[in-house]
C-alpha cells in the first residue's frame, strides 16, 4: 500500500491518503456544492459556498479524530480541520474566480465564521468570501473550477445558487460544464495519482458557472 501527501489539496488536512492498486484518474476528490450571491444597497460583497465533500472524502479527513459521540462530530471539534481547510484553500483562489462586466473582481479572505458539518458520514465546509470591494454590475460570473481538474465540482440538484437581497429585476442562470471527450478523458487518466495535472489545465473548460443578469 502505497502513502501520498494530500497536502498540496487543503494542506495538511490528515497525515495522507491510501491508494490501493494502480494509480486513480483524476478526479480524486468530489465537491456538491451550494452557493449564496449576497446583496446589500444594490451591490454584490461576496459568495457564501456551502462544499459537501464525497464520501471517501468525508470518512479520511476525520480519521484519527475523536467526537464525545462515537461517528459524530460538533462544529467545535471539527474547527481545527476547518482552519487548515480554508487557510489551504487560499492557495488555489479557493477554486472560485468572478467578473463584473468583464472585468476580474478580486476577492478577499473567508469571513471568519466559516466552518464545518458533519452529517450523514459527510463533511461540508461552509465559508464566505466577501468580494475586496461592493460590486454593481450588469453582468456578474463566477465560475468555480479546479484548474487540474484533482477535485471535480458539481451544482446540487436542488436550489442550488440563491441570490440573497438582489436589486430588483435581476435574474439569476447557471451553467454546467460539458461533457468532457473520450480523448480527453483518457489523457487525464493518465496522470499518475501522486501527481497534479499541470501540463493539462483544463479546469476552466469544466466550470460550473453562476450567472447574474440585472438591469
Amino acid at each position: 500500500m502505497t502513502h501520498y501527501r494530500f497536502s498540496w489539496l487543503f494542506g495538511a488536512l490528515c497525515a495522507g491518503l491510501a491508494f490501493t492498486g494502480p494509480a486513480r484518474a483524476h478526479p480524486h476528490v468530489w465537491v456538491t456544492m451550494h452557493s449564496e450571491l449576497i446583496y446589500a444597497d444594490g451591490s454584490v460583497t461576496g459568495v457564501r459556498h456551502a462544499w459537501s465533500f464525497d464520501d471517501m472524502f468525508s470518512a479520511f479527513a476525520t480519521q484519527g479524530y475523536d467526537g464525545k459521540v462515537k461517528g459524530q462530530f460538533t462544529r467545535e471539534e471539527l474547527a481545527p480541520l476547518a482552519k487548515v481547510n480554508v487557510e489551504s484553500l487560499k492557495e488555489y483562489d479557493y477554486f472560485t474566480y468572478a467578473t463584473a462586466d468583464g472585468k476580474q473582481v478580486k476577492m478577499t479572505d473567508p469571513l471568519p465564521d466559516y466552518y464545518l458539518d458533519f452529517t450523514n458520514q459527510v463533511l461540508t465546509l461552509h465559508f464566505t468570501l466577501p468580494f475586496e470591494k461592493p460590486v454593481k454590475a450588469k453582468e456578474l460570473k463566477l465560475d468555480i473550477f479546479d484548474p487540474s481538474i484533482f477535485v471535480d465540482f458539481e451544482f446540487a440538484k436542488d436550489d442550488p445558487v440563491r441570490l440573497v437581497g438582489p436589486p430588483k429585476g435581476c435574474r439569476l442562470d447557471i451553467e454546467l460544464p460539458r461533457e468532457m471527450t473520450f480523448a480527453e478523458g483518457k489523457a487525464l487518466s493518465q496522470i499518475p495519482a501522486e501527481e497534479k495535472n499541470t501540463t493539462m489545465a483544463w479546469g476552466a473548460k469544466f466550470a460550473n458557472k453562476i450567472l447574474v443578469h440585472c438591469p
